[in-house]
């Protein structure tokens, strides 16, 4: 019997720090039913239907969504324009979970592009998203220095970690972001990132607390700094002030808007632009 257009066919297990990939792929796909779409990310609303998950206990609601798009949208638009810039290149993208950058992006054919995660992650987009030219899935966790060797080293590179590196022990993701700096031969991150006060406070994080996770690495401009002595941060922008922050709701605008005077929330989660 064939399966009805909108009824879940994937069952989804996971658990802990990968079950929170669930909660970014939810908040694209509500922002993608939205009046005015911040990210429209369509892809992401029929990946929900397939899934056979309880998302409203993910209590997503508008305010929410837009600013899960809005983080998605910033980090497509560095990466977007870095590809414009090189059109032969890599692109790394750390923790990929469920996102679809790669198809909303749709990297030209001189693109290498990598998604690597958790093999059970790995597998399930490999049931929900079709292949493509130049695209290549990494079953493994980030951190395990093996899968490096799979990548080109004489094309400029691209790293992407969006909702990843906080997850990560600081020795483990400056390892991490250190080896793949040396591996290319040069190009850019794009991520975010949490401060030690985000750390400290994440019992008020609601979706990695009802995700059972933990976040462990918090840090700042010097400390990104002092990864690569090549390092050079572009832009550095606050979660609260990330270009687009007026399509909010309106209370959520508001919200933002007066936080953002406070020094140590403004600095809690922060997007980084930088080349090496």
């Amino acid at each position: 019997m064939s399966q009805k257009p909108g009824t879940p066919d994937t069952k989804v297990q996971l658990t802990g720090e990968t079950e929170t990939l669930l909660a970014t792929l939810y908040g694209r796909a509500v922002d993608s039913r939205a009046k005015q779409p911040i990210l429209g990310d369509t892809m992401a609303a029929e990946t929900v239907r397939r899934l056979d998950y309880d998302f409203t206990k993910l209590r997503m609601g508008p305010g929410d969504a837009a600013g899960v798009a809005l983080r998605a949208r910033q980090l497509d638009v560095w990466t977007a324009r870095f590809l414009a810039a090189h059109k032969e290149a890599v692109v790394v993208h750390l923790g990929c979970g469920l996102d679809t950058r790669v198809h909303r992006l749709d990297p030209a054919a001189g693109v290498h592009w990598y998604d690597i995660d958790y093999p059970e992650v790995i597998a399930l987009r490999r049931k929900l998203y079709p292949e493509r030219e130049g695209y290549t899935t990494l079953a493994s966790s980030v951190t395990d220095p093996a899968w490096t060797a799979q990548l080109p080293s004489d094309l400029p590179t691209i790293i992407v970690a969006e909702g990843l590196l906080m997850y990560l022990t600081e020795e483990d993701g400056t390892a991490l972001l250190r080896r793949l700096m040396g591996h290319a031969p040069s190009g850019e991150l794009a991520f975010d990132a949490f401060s030690r006060f985000a750390i400290r406070t994440q019992r008020i994080n609601r979706i990695v607390v009802d995700a059972g996770a933990t976040l462990h690495w918090g840090t700042d401009a010097a400390g990104i700094a002092a990864l690569n002595p090549k390092l050079e941060i572009v832009e550095n922008i606050s979660a609260l002030e990330i270009p687009g922050m007026e399509k909010l709701p309106a209370a959520h605008w508001a919200a933002a808007r007066v936080t953002s005077h406070i020094p140590g929330v403004r600095d809690m989660a922060r997007m980084y632009h930088c080349r090496f």
